[in-house]
């Protein structure tokens, strides 16, 4: 069997397995098994993360990816060079083209090094493999976030992120008399308005882009207790996002002055925010070695030159990049267009290509390393 067929089967299968948020333990059992049969070292640490050791020595690279999805099953089809599935592009083609790279470049006569391929949980909803990939404690000397770039693309930054949610209460009485009384849901609309004003993108500064800009959404709001009952108690959850000019602590005490000065203004109502989450922007140095060589590979693999992307999502690069401090960037196939989406799916041909792609950096990579560090060839980290 080919290396490419190879690499479909193992993505189609990989895909197959419906994967959401908090029930990953089929995927990480599937995934040990098939990267024992291509020669890693394997297991699975107590949150169920799977971490594959292939090669020896320095360098050390890591490639992380995530295993799960968010919810909502999509029938597996493959049409016209292209595979239709939950988790296609967000994130398992990624996943599955480093697990491919690693195993064919340790297969490479003159490869000197270690790859990590690590396969977290939880992605889609609070990070839990990576926090506890951190807090565990891992060493590399390099790493690659596995998320949709698209192949020619690679990804130096991610703005921030807090979740916040925002409860407001007031006395009640019957709706027949709606004047009598402050509307919990009312007064919850005339704050989110407020807000809204104060961080609308675009503004009038024409130096301001979406990567350089707060934003704010508003992912859910409740209340209300029935038929004629006066809401008494709402509750918003807003989605806020941090540019890298900001901390997330600079950005809540923005949020925290507007809901001030609405309180002043309406002392009856009783407004409590609760921070949900919070995630640090990040921007990776883009004169970083990983960063040339994974430009470099793209340039020989596909003939053209990468583009380096700030993206206005947030990523678990955030949390690796902080925590690690080491040189780290964001890369894989697929369009970040179709995550979550009922048309998501990947070409096999870029698929194909980024396993070129990894590949090629994996080899360059340990080959530079190795070049400016020759003491440290055959040692373990």
């Amino acid at each position: 069997m080919s290396e490419q067929t190879t690499a479909v089967r193992f993505l189609t299968n990989l895909l197959g397995i419906y994967s959401p948020s908090g029930k990953e333990q089929a995927i990480a059992s599937f995934l040990a098994t098939e990267m024992k049969r291509l020669d890693f070292e394997v297991g699975i640490d107590t949150i169920g993360n799977v971490i594959g050791v292939i090669g020896t020595g320095s360098p050390v690279l890591l490639l992380c990816g995530h295993m799960d999805t968010v919810a909502g099953h999509m029938p597996l089809r493959v049409e016209e060079g292209k595979i239709y599935a939950r988790g296609a592009v967000d994130a398992k083609g990624p996943l599955a083209a480093m697990v491919m790279a690693a195993a064919q470049a340790a297969k490479e006569p003159n490869f000197k090094g270690k790859v990590l391929v690590v396969s977290v949980v939880e992605e889609e909803a609070t990070s839990k493999g990576v926090r506890h990939l951190i807090t565990e404690g891992i060493h590399a000397d390099y790493a690659i976030f596995g998320e949709p770039s698209g192949v020619e693309n690679i990804t130096v930054g991610y703005k921030g992120q807090i979740q916040l949610k925002i409860t407001l209460k007031t006395e009640t009485g019957h709706a027949s008399t709606p004047w009598l009384y402050d509307n919990a849901l009312d007064k919850a609309y005339e704050l989110w308005k407020q807000i809204k004003s104060a961080c609308t993108f675009p503004s009038m500064d024409p130096n301001e882009t979406p990567f350089t800009s707060i934003t704010v959404c508003l992912v859910q709001m409740i209340g209300g207790e029935g038929n004629s009952v006066i809401p008494y108690e709402a509750e918003m959850i807003l989605d806020v996002r941090v540019p890298i000019q900001f901390t997330t602590t600079q950005v809540y005490d923005k949020m925290i002055k507007i809901i001030a000065n609405y309180q002043n203004t309406n002392p009856k109502v009783n407004i409590t925010p609760t921070i949900l989450d919070t995630v640090e922007p990040f921007e990776a140095n883009k004169s970083s070695p990983i960063v040339h060589v994974l430009s470099s590979s793209v340039r020989r693999i596909l003939n053209k030159p990468a583009t380096l992307l700030r993206k206005t999502g947030t990523g678990d690069m955030n949390l690796l990049g902080k925590a690690m401090n080491l040189p780290i960037v964001t890369y894989g196939p697929g369009d970040s267009h179709l995550d979550h989406t009922t048309d998501e799916h990947i070409e096999i041909n870029e698929y194909l290509q980024a396993i070129a792609v990894y590949k090629e950096t994996i080899l360059r990579l340990a080959e530079l390393h190795n070049n400016k560090n020759p003491n440290t060839t055959n040692k373990s980290p």
